[in-house]
């Protein structure tokens, strides 16, 4: 039989809260999102009155028992010697409601999780107006487990009010009494505990979470990094989660504010940014380790180690959450032809090119303008090639060893175009990126390249005198977008002349953009039709310059439809190249 790697420990719903509110066990603040609904810890209450199981609780030995410090607010105590893995919602569902504290949403609203009883019915039920306003009902059982109550005045009082609107039989006092104690003994509520030695690596608990947990959720090690955080530097998560809340609200004030158009990050996503930067690591198996102050050589862990890791994890968080760098970052984006959300198909690219912005300006110390530029360089190659999309964590890891072993600017950017060039050859413009325009995906990473490059190269809008930069400015709020994805050949025609399989209707060489206006004017016409009649507005020179940004043909409108798509793809690859050669150039 192979070693037990865990220890199974029976606990108490109130020894549990105890262990919490003292900070031997590490929940997570109560103030962070709470992803379960009501009526979920409505059914959790039901189900331990009713005697019935709730399944086991998962920690994880944190490896530094009996290190005594404050590491938070209220009345915690001490470091925590277990680290939750598995019933984070449960506990924090049971401390809401027994301690009455209030939790936020996963829209980071405040709010109190509020149960209500009726002792007649013995059930349980989320706390509603129609509720409080009857007295059968105990409308917030919070109350019952909170040191300044008496729980015979209260039920002596809850008693007295129901025969204000009717008598009671001696048989339904007794029930209420009952029936409310049962509710007060939910915290003798028995509960198991699985302890995972510290000696288990981080991998090992995510199987055995998985392999436990009928629900099969998957962990994975941001998760382990935050729990980290909210233990040992729980004011970074705050300030990590705060930042990423703000990011989502345009603000209401002129205060400065994460909020940008392109991008409302997660605290997961922003801690990977840091973990590059500061570890120069995109694995984070390896930085939990660390952080959790083990030696990865010999395998024991020092409370000194801890906190030189955590520091160089603080030292990065600052420059991730510096709003001057965050803004400045996004201009990068702008500089590659991505003006619009819309065209970001990868945030996971976002971040990573982030993190290497930041490496360039704080440990390269490049100027602004020549790591704009590189940077934007970067970001035109990653989003089109779908760098980041299969395996990101290991195309990092391998960028960032790149790195290692340069010291100056010019070293960092020489290195950055040598991988470029690398990626974007003299094939993969003239045989794989039109080969990849074969799609009919509704996100596509060369379709939001043609689109950037149109911007790169401002190009006007199909038959149109305004620019594609202009109409796809995110800054325009209007009840119909400016630009509209529109079928060159039209569906419906295509369907009348026997084209019917939606990959053939719906390939990306047969989309444009067009003012949503031409959009309906079009609609299912058939390009013989409307095409010559939009040409009439422009000058032969004008409708040579669109037609050839826009990878058409002159007459495209006569061409049978597989020759189209055949002809506009390669069309459509070299302006693609166009556009990234003009950015290479530093053109405008």
């Amino acid at each position: 039989m192979s070693e037990v790697l865990f220890k199974k420990v029976d606990y108490t719903v109130n020894k549990l809260l105890e262990d919490i509110e003292i900070g031997n066990i590490g929940l997570p603040d109560i103030q962070r999102p709470f992803v379960w609904n009501k009526t979920k810890v409505r059914d959790l209450f039901d189900s331990m009155y009713r005697g019935f199981p709730i399944g086991y609780l998962l920690f994880w030995e944190n490896g530094l028992p009996g290190e005594h410090r404050l590491i938070g607010a209220d009345r915690k105590q001490k470091a925590p010697v277990l680290l939750i893995v598995d019933g984070q919602q449960r506990l924090t569902s049971l401390y809401a409601v027994m301690r009455g504290a209030p939790i936020v949403d996963e829209n980071f609203r405040t709010m109190r999780i509020r149960l209500a009883f009726h002792p007649f019915e013995q059930r349980f039920e989320v706390t509603n107006p129609a509720i409080e306003r009857d007295p059968e009902w105990l409308a917030d059982i919070s109350v019952l487990w909170q040191p300044t109550t008496s729980l015979l005045t209260f039920v002596n009082n809850f008693i007295a009010r129901l025969e204000t609107r009717r008598p009671l039989s001696d048989t339904e006092r007794e029930q209420v009494y009952q029936a409310i104690d049962r509710v007060v003994d939910l915290q003798k509520y028995p509960l198991t505990a699985l302890e995972v030695s510290s000696s288990v690596t981080e991998e090992q608990v995510a199987d055995i979470f998985v392999r436990i947990n009928s629900r099969g959720t998957p962990l994975n090690q941001a998760d382990f990094i935050l729990t980290l955080m909210s233990v040992f530097w729980d004011d970074g998560r705050r300030e990590l989660e705060d930042f990423c809340r703000k990011a989502k609200t345009y603000p209401a004030d002129a205060h400065p504010s994460p909020y940008n158009p392109y991008f409302a990050p997660a605290p997961d996503q922003l801690l990977r940014v840091s973990v590059a930067l500061g570890f120069r690591r995109a694995r984070l198996e390896y930085v939990y380790s660390l952080l959790r102050g083990k030696d990865l050589q010999t395998g024991e862990f020092s409370t000194e180690r801890r906190d030189e890791q955590f520091q160089i994890l603080r030292q990065a968080q600052a420059d991730v959450l510096n709003l001057t760098n965050w803004h400045e970052f996004f201009k990068v984006l702008v500089r590659a032809g991505y003006v619009h959300p819309s065209l970001i198909t990868s945030e996971t690219a976002v971040l990573y090119t982030y993190a290497l912005w930041l490496i360039g300006k704080r440990d390269f110390h490049l100027d602004a303008f020549a790591l704009r530029e590189i940077m934007a360089q970067w970001f035109f190659m990653s989003s089109l090639t779908g760098r980041y999309t299969s395996s990101p964590e290991t195309r990092m890891e391998q960028d960032l060893a790149l790195l290692r072993g340069l010291s100056t600017a010019d070293e960092f950017i020489r290195t950055l175009q040598e991988q470029i060039a690398a990626v974007l050859t003299r094939d993969y413009w003239e045989v794989t990126l039109p080969n990849e325009l074969a799609t009919a995906a509704a996100q596509s990473t060369s379709q939001s390249a043609f689109y950037a490059t149109l911007c790169l190269l401002d190009a006007p809008v199909l038959y149109s005198r305004m620019s594609v930069r202009e109409l796809l400015s995110p800054n325009v709020r209007a009840p119909k977008s400016a630009l509209e994805r529109h079928h060159l050949f039209p569906r419906q025609y295509l369907k009348k002349t026997g084209v019917k399989d939606h990959h053939d209707i719906n390939q990306v060489a047969n989309y444009t953009l067009v003012e949503w206006k031409e959009n309906i004017d079009i609609s299912d016409r058939p390009p013989t039709d409307y095409a010559p009649a939009l040409e009439g507005r422009f000058t032969p020179g004008e409708l040579t310059r669109m037609y050839e940004l826009h990878g058409l043909p002159a007459q495209w409108y006569r061409m049978p439809y597989a020759d189209f798509l055949a002809e506009r793809r390669k069309r459509m690859a070299a302006i693609i190249r166009k556009g990234f050669e003009h950015l290479q150039k530093g053109e405008r």
